[in-house]
């Protein structure tokens, strides 16, 4: 490996600290909640906002959570394999596409936080509640919305740098 070549690598590799620092908020927010509230305790924050303790089985908006078991052994393999293709991208990257880099490391982040309750759990812990005129958004969690931002961050960047190759 050459210079450039290990030089680039680290690039890629100290933005990880970004990712890093969303699994910990995640894990220690999922904690706090966790440790404080009942399962289904919801303790009102704002007039549209609560907080409240939730065990997801299933994946967003709680697709599949009904199901036997089998969904928690399918959304971790799946996981993985992501986590494994957003490493392999972000390593691939150029140092100059910032946008691209920070949406990646936002879904790696979360998609790790959401893993590690599952491999830990069995399910994901939510805990952020959004409500309005008695319609709850389902509840989510610091993971769920580290991969929202960084899904609409690759949409961004799609749409504004769409022409150009995302290759190093």
């Amino acid at each position: 490996m050459g210079l450039s070549s290990a030089s680039k690598l680290w690039s890629n590799l100290s933005w990880l600290v970004i990712s890093a620092v969303i699994v910990i908020l995640d894990q220690w927010t999922k904690w706090l909640v966790a440790n404080q509230f009942e399962l289904y305790e919801a303790r009102p924050i704002t007039g549209w906002f609560n907080l409240v303790l939730a065990h997801n089985t299933g994946a967003a908006f709680s697709f599949l959570s009904d199901s036997s078991g089998w969904q928690r052994w399918f959304f971790i393999a799946l996981t993985v394999v992501v986590v494994i293709g957003l490493l392999i991208w972000l390593l691939r990257l150029s140092n100059a596409m910032w946008r691209l880099r920070l949406g990646i490391l936002l879904v790696l982040g979360g998609a790790i936080g959401n893993l590690i309750d599952r491999v830990r759990l069995g399910y994901v812990i939510d805990f952020l509640d959004v409500h309005a005129a008695g319609w709850h958004w389902p509840a989510f969690n610091i993971a769920d919305s580290a991969i929202c931002c960084g899904v609409a961050l690759l949409l961004i960047d799609s749409f504004f740098d769409g022409n150009k190759k995302h290759r190093a």
